[in-house]
This record gives C-alpha cells, structure tokens and sequence, in this order.
C-alpha cells in the first residue's frame, strides 16, 4: 500500500493538471451543447480519491463528494441546477481537501452569481441593440459557438455552469 501512495505522490501533479483539462473539456462541453459528459465526473473523482489516498484522506473525501451530491441532488430536484453539474460539483468536492469543501461551493456560487450577471447583462444589451442573430456567418467554431450563445442569451436559456465550477475549484486548487 505504501508504494501505491509513493508513486500516486510522484504523479500528483500531473493527475492535477489532467483534472484542469477534464474540467477545461467539461465547461467547453456546457458551454456547447449545455451537457455534461458522465465521463469527465468519474474521472475527476477518481482523480481526487487517488490524490486523497497518499495523506490518507480518501475516506472523507467520498464523504464530501456524498454530502455535496445530497445536498446538490435536493437542488437538482427543486430545479435549481442541472444534474449534470450536481455530478460535477461532487466529483470536484472528491478532488479538492476536504477541509476546503465548503469553501468551494461558496466559491462556485459567487463564480455562478456573477456568470448569472453577465448573462443578465448581456441579455439586456442583445433586445436593445435588436442586431438580427443571423446578421452575418459564422465560419470558425468560434464564431458558430458565439453565435449560439447570443441566441441562448436573448431566450434567457440555462447557464453553462459547468464553467463556474471550473473555475472555483482551480481556484480553490490554487490556495492549497
């Protein structure tokens, strides 16, 4: 057991950067298609619990993620936050020490609330200027993706939340 967690100590960084990469992929993901891939929260946990498993904190790392999909999952059913974000957010909570798991849902909810602003801002700014969404063609990804917010924007759709996830848990990654 005790070279499991050497070697899961040596690769740490490492398993940190991919983590920064599925949560890159998760929030590109959302931003696209407004889905999360089931995949990107499994990995991420399993990701979490293996660097947990080197200071012996797996175990209440697997209790964070739990309460946080409890809590999460109730929100889920009132139809305050996707469910594919419910996943993400637990999976974040494996991944981050458990002593800063309250500090990441904070986090995520100030993130969220002012994603929340500046879709509300640019919601505003859209019926104003009323620039036809179709005015000109979108050729690069880019473009297309712009192109498709703008027309989530005006219908005040859902947020791509997966992003304000990302970032509060890299930022809550950065202070440890």
């Amino acid at each position: 057991m005790r070279e499991a967690a050497s070697a899961i100590a040596v690769v740490q960084p490492g398993l940190l950067a991919m983590a920064a990469v599925l949560l890159g992929l998760a929030s590109l993901n959302d931003i696209a298609t407004r889905t999360i891939p089931d995949l990107v929260p499994l990995a991420l946990m399993v990701i979490g619990v293996a660097t947990h498993l080197v200071h012996g904190t797996a175990t209440t790392a697997i209790a964070a993620g739990a309460a946080v999909l409890l809590v999460c999952g109730l929100c889920w059913r009132c139809g305050w936050i996707g469910g594919g974000d419910v996943k993400l957010l637990a999976a974040c909570a494996c991944l981050v020490p458990s002593a800063l798991v309250l500090q990441l849902v904070l986090l995520t909810a100030i993130v969220g609330g002012v994603l929340a602003t500046v879709y509300l801002i640019l919601s505003r700014l859209t019926w104003v200027s009323r620039v036809p969404i179709y005015s000109a063609p979108a050729r690069s990804l880019v473009g297309r993706i712009g192109r498709a917010e703008l027309w989530r924007i005006r219908r005040r759709a859902g947020l791509p939340y997966a992003c304000a996830i990302a970032i509060a848990t890299l930022l809550t990654l950065s202070i440890r």
